[in-house]
């Protein structure tokens, strides 16, 4: 009876606890209802200063420079990003990799859109845009400009441009002249990937002396941000003093105000789970950099250079990188062999990155053998279990061990049952003797653990498997489609979220359910009642909680199930003792508590 109670209680709280989850992460960590870096939430993002931020946190545009005549209006409120677009002051950006625009007001990048990403699985999806202009609902640019005695150049000052594209081959250079006969200049060019460089220079023609800064930022709105999570970092990012720094969220960046991490930056910048906009420090030394918020959604990544003093007749040039694409792990890593410290950390590897790169590599190789990552998971899987089976053999060997000298173990545990400390010797000594290891079971189970997280997180972070799809499945880094909520919404019925976690459950978590079921019915066990109906319950409460996990991690656990019970079949053919003293315990350890059910009910 109490352990009835017991086990009902059990099942209770385990819903209650798989409820509380779901609706916590929910409430505290919101799912984007966007695929792309530029759709947006309902609510509108918050509009911030047109000029470009001082490091004392200022909006700057000093009241010479707004007299100007070659300052563009400064925009008031929303944009429209066609508006926004169709302004004739741009400069084509049409690269292998990118396209987009560049702003001369301002001398800003405010238009990237990636060719070789999408932003839905749909046919007609565009593609994935990275960059957006000032004031509209995703905006997301990086500006390049100059601190002229203290006072940043306005941001709504027109450039003048000596070329209409920039592509890999044809570089562009926006330049213009201030009052004192400062000539600056802004050379862009861009590579075959996502790396745009931007030489940035001062040339003094006048006849006094100026105190120059150079200066870059990235301002984004964190309204179309990727949700920070646990695994996988998103918000400010970047690498100081050879140290990877990531401890921020944009809410908590917002409550901070400002962020200078200590060390000199090789580059930072915003991510996503996907994407990345990052500046790269060039020789020069900074004065700052760092993050600021302007309000609760708008945020900077500030990289601004040491003051130089440039006296009539000199030139300054300082250089700095701007990437703005898909975090693409070999793409990364190639600009970290160029120079770039750590560049590759971009992607939230952890700990286990000497572990989960090999995973990603061995993916992609069997990608590019079968043409499909479903195939290349299943793939994967075979050739982990298999690389595991010799574990597992031993494993079996120790469990065929450990039923021999069970007697032996009885025989000592009954002479010394007054003793512990001699009983526990006497069975370490006799696990000696018979040169059996009682955690040898244990090892498969231990080597997985690892090998399941890291599959997970290379699901997680790796963009290659993005809207890949397999049989019914459109996006294996998405939950399975093939469930109970998307049949019904096909007739028109949305299901509420709070029932998501019943009419979520697809085809894959039903199937993981079934062949987790089976792998414990496999392999029988001499455990109490209680036990055994915990056991019999868990393959079904982790049907609920794997639900909306990536499909690609579903599709490697049923798969690697379906491989557990072909191997537990085929070594319990050749340990055929071992089956049939573990169903022998079993039975017997039934009728012991058949005899003590007994007994309590005569009582």
């Amino acid at each position: 009876m109490d352990n009835q109670r017991n086990l009902l209680l059990a099942v209770v709280l385990s819903g209650l606890l798989f409820l509380g989850w779901d609706f916590g992460m929910r409430y505290f960590y919101p799912q984007p209802e966007v695929t792309a870096p530029t759709e947006v939430a309902a609510s509108e993002a918050a509009s911030g200063g047109s000029g470009a931020a001082s490091t004392s946190g200022t909006s700057v545009a000093g009241a010479e420079a707004d007299a100007l005549s070659d300052a563009a209006p400064v925009p008031q409120g929303p944009v429209d990003m066609d508006t926004a677009l169709a302004d004739p002051n741009r400069v084509t950006i049409d690269a292998p990799r990118v396209a987009g625009s560049i702003n001369l007001v301002g001398a800003r990048i405010d238009d990237i859109v990636l060719k070789d990403y999408d932003e839905t699985v749909g046919k007609d999806s565009d593609p994935v845009r990275i960059f957006a202009p000032e004031r509209t609902d995703g905006q997301h640019f990086a500006e390049f400009g100059f601190r002229v005695g203290g006072e940043v150049m306005a941001s709504n000052l027109i450039w003048q441009a000596d070329g209409d594209s920039l592509t890999p081959d044809t570089p562009v250079t926006l330049s213009r002249e201030d009052a004192n006969g400062i000539t600056y200049r802004v050379r862009f060019s861009i590579d075959d990937q996502f790396m745009i460089t931007a030489e940035q220079s001062a040339q003094n023609t006048g006849e006094t002396a100026a105190i120059i800064q150079p200066f870059a930022f990235i301002k984004r709105t964190s309204v179309t941000a990727t949700p920070d999570q646990f695994i996988a970092h998103a918000g400010p990012i970047g690498v100081f003093g050879g140290t990877l720094r990531d401890p921020h969220a944009y809410h908590e960046l917002a409550e901070l105000g400002r962020w200078t991490p200590d060390g000199e930056a090789s580059w930072l910048g915003f991510a996503d789970d996907y994407w990345l906009s990052a500046l790269a420090r060039g020789d020069g030394q900074t004065d700052i950099a760092g993050f600021q918020s302007e309000n609760n959604d708008l945020f900077r990544a500030i990289l601004r250079y040491e003051p130089q003093t440039l006296a009539a007749g000199a030139t300054l040039t300082e250089t700095t990188q701007l990437f703005a694409g898909a975090k693409e792990s070999a793409v990364l890593d190639q600009y970290e062999d160029g120079g770039i410290t750590y560049f590759g950390k971009a992607i939230s590897w952890g700990w286990f990155e000497w572990f989960e790169k090999p995973l990603l590599l061995l993916l992609l190789f069997f990608n590019n053998l079968v043409g499909n990552f479903g195939v290349a998971i299943i793939l994967l899987t075979v050739v982990i279990r298999g690389l595991l089976f010799p574990i597992a053999q031993k494993q079996f060997s120790s469990m065929a061990a450990m039923k021999a000298v069970q007697p032996k173990m009885k025989a000592i545990q009954e002479r010394y049952k007054d003793d512990k400390q001699q009983q526990q010797q006497e069975i370490m000594k006799l696990y000696k003797e018979e040169k059996v290891n009682p955690l040898a079971g244990c090892l498969p189970l231990v080597i997985q653990i690892p090998i399941f997280f890291a599959l997970y997180k290379v699901l997680i972070l790796s963009i290659d498997m993005r809207h890949e799809p397999f049989l019914w499945i459109t996006d294996l880094v998405a939950p399975d489609p093939a469930n109970l909520a998307n049949l019904i919404g096909l007739i028109g019925i949305n299901v509420p979220e709070f029932l998501m976690i019943i009419f979520g459950i697809g085809v894959l978590a039903v199937l993981l359910g079934i062949t987790m079921w089976l792998t414990f019915k496999l392999n029988p066990s001499a455990m109490d009642p209680m036990q055994q109906q915990i056991f019999n319950l868990m393959p079904w409460i982790l049907m609920f909680v794997m639900a909306g996990f990536a499909s690609g991690l579903l599709l490697y656990w049923v798969t690697s199930n379906i491989l557990t019970l072909a191997q537990q079949s085929y070594l319990y053919s050749k340990n055929p003792q071992l089956r049939a003293a573990a169903e022998k315990e079993k039975a017997d350890k039934a009728r012991e508590q058949e005899r003590e059910n007994q007994a309590k009910g005569e009582a």
